[in-house]
Order: C-alpha cells, then sequence, then structure tokens
C-alpha cells in the first residue's frame, strides 16, 4: 500500500492508558495531518510483566495516589503468561468498578464497567477504543498468530509454551554465533541469576515472540511503516541500524506520563 504509515507501539499498559500512550497517539495524529497516510498501533500483546498493567490513578477529592492493576489467576499466570494468556479472574471487574468512581469521571468509570473481556490484553485495548483513542487506527496486535507468520526470523526471542497447565512466555538461552536457535533450550526468568529449565520442545513461529533488541525488525518486517513514533525510553534502546528506512519521531511531551489517561478521547490535554 503507497503512501505514509505511521506507527507507534506499545504494550499494554493499564486497564486504562499511561499518559504517554495518549501522547503516541496524539503525535500520530498530528504527523497524520501533515503528510497523510495511515496510523498503525502496535500492540505488544505477547509481553508477559504485570508491572506492565499496573494503573496509577489518584483520588479525585484527596490528590493521593492508588496503584491498582488485575487481579491474576494464579503464580504461574502472573509471572510468566502472555499478556493476552492472563485470564481475567471473576469478580475482579466487578470490585474494581465499585472503587472507580472516587478516581474517575462517570464517563470512564462506565468504559470500565461496560467493557467484556476474558483476558487482560483484551480488556486494556476494548477499554482504551472505549475511550475513543483509536479511532482511525489499524491495530496489530504481536499475540496474533498471522502476524507472527508473516514475521522474518529472528535469532533472540521469547516462545509460548505449556508449562504446569498455563501457557507461558519461555526465554530462548543464549547461545553461541551461528547456533540454530531452534535447537537452544526455552527457560523462565525467576528473578536475579535463577531461571527454570523447560524440557527440550518443538514450536513453530506462530508460538514466537520478539525480545527487545529484535522487536523493531521484527515488526518492521510485517507493518513496513515509514514513521515511528517513540518515547524517551524507546530512543534509547532502539536499533535503529535495523530499519534505517524509518523516520523516528520522538513522541510530545506530556506531563505526570506515568499516569493513567483517564479522558473519553484526546480533548486538548
Amino acid at each position: 500500500m503507497s503512501g505514509p504509515v505511521i506507527c507507534f507501539g506499545q504494550q499494554p499498559c493499564g486497564f486504562f492508558p499511561k499518559r504517554f500512550l495518549a501522547a503516541k497517539i496524539r503525535t500520530a495524529r498530528t504527523l497524520q495531518r501533515e503528510i497523510g497516510g495511515r496510523i498503525v498501533f502496535f500492540y505488544h500483546d505477547s509481553d508477559h510483566d504485570p508491572r506492565e498493567t499496573q494503573t496509577l490513578l489518584r483520588h479525585r477529592q484527596s490528590g493521593a495516589e492508588a496503584r491498582l492493576n488485575f487481579a491474576f489467576a494464579n503464580r504461574i499466570q502472573k509471572k510468566w503468561s502472555p499478556l493476552f494468556h492472563k485470564r481475567l479472574v471473576p469478580g475482579w471487574q466487578e470490585n474494581q468498578a465499585r472503587q472507580l468512581p472516587a478516581y474517575v469521571e462517570s464517563a470512564a468509570a462506565a468504559a470500565f464497567r461496560e467493557t467484556s473481556a476474558s483476558d487482560v490484553s483484551a480488556f486494556c485495548l476494548e477499554v482504551y477504543r472505549r475511550q475513543g483513542l483509536l479511532e482511525g487506527v489499524e491495530v496489530v496486535r504481536s499475540g496474533d498468530p498471522a502476524f507472527r507468520r508473516r514475521a522474518c526470523p529472528i535469532a533472540d526471542f521469547y516462545v509460548d509454551v505449556t508449562y504446569e497447565g498455563e501457557t507461558v512466555r519461555a526465554r530462548l538461552a543464549p547461545g553461541n554465533p551461528g547456533d540454530d536457535p531452534f535447537s537452544r533450550p526455552l527457560r523462565l526468568h525467576e528473578g536475579g541469576p535463577h531461571f527454570i529449565g523447560l524440557p527440550p520442545q518443538a514450536f513453530t513461529a506462530e508460538q514466537i515472540s520478539p525480545a527487545r533488541d529484535t522487536r523493531l525488525r521484527w515488526m518492521q518486517s510485517v507493518v513496513g511503516c515509514t514513521h515511528y513514533v517513540c518515547g524517551a525510553g524507546e530512543q534509547a534502546y532502539l536499533r535503529k541500524e535495523d530499519a534505517p528506512e524509518i523516520v523516528y519521531v520522538p513522541r510530545m511531551t506530556i506531563d505526570r506520563s506515568d499516569e493513567a489517561y483517564t479522558e473519553i478521547g484526546l480533548g486538548t490535554d
């Protein structure tokens, strides 16, 4: 498809998105008004870190911080399952909805309450849609098997496999240059220098998601973007040499960037 392709990427980043995601979206839309083209959201729902979905809200009267998150079915799911495999715990949404009026306006509370999803990733995405943040934005998911089949081969990655009855995101163990990555062992990070080794098992491209240093090349092989909106953290680690054809656009500055964005639409913030 001809014309500019303006992309930004982000893991699910709270059941209300962090303000820096709203800033990326606003930056992408501003650029689209200037150069045309289409906007693509690379939704990295393959990530497994439960800290990504922590949602920082402030009490509407006292201003006190509340750091809220999903409840998780068990330790394995919380620690290692991809976000699109972390199931919603029965009763969590209802309990959370009762607390929200103290922190957000009624429209945002309604968007949360009316969302229906079975997993953490889908829940976040649906709330973002209900907020109006994704109007006119094409969403592509790193956990989509079709996306994974189309993506280029990479040498450093994670693999979705089964461990004690749950789907987990196992890390490919380090190897030597030239090794066949499909022959290297998989392991789960316990913390610090500690890992759980997994038995050898066959896997296909549909189970693979990238590591941080291979994510850009993997994503670009499918999205083919011309412009990429990136935050400050991304600018520090992006391997721009893997995709020199891209114009890298810093996202606009936003205050309290780690706090949740709870407005409906992008407004003038």
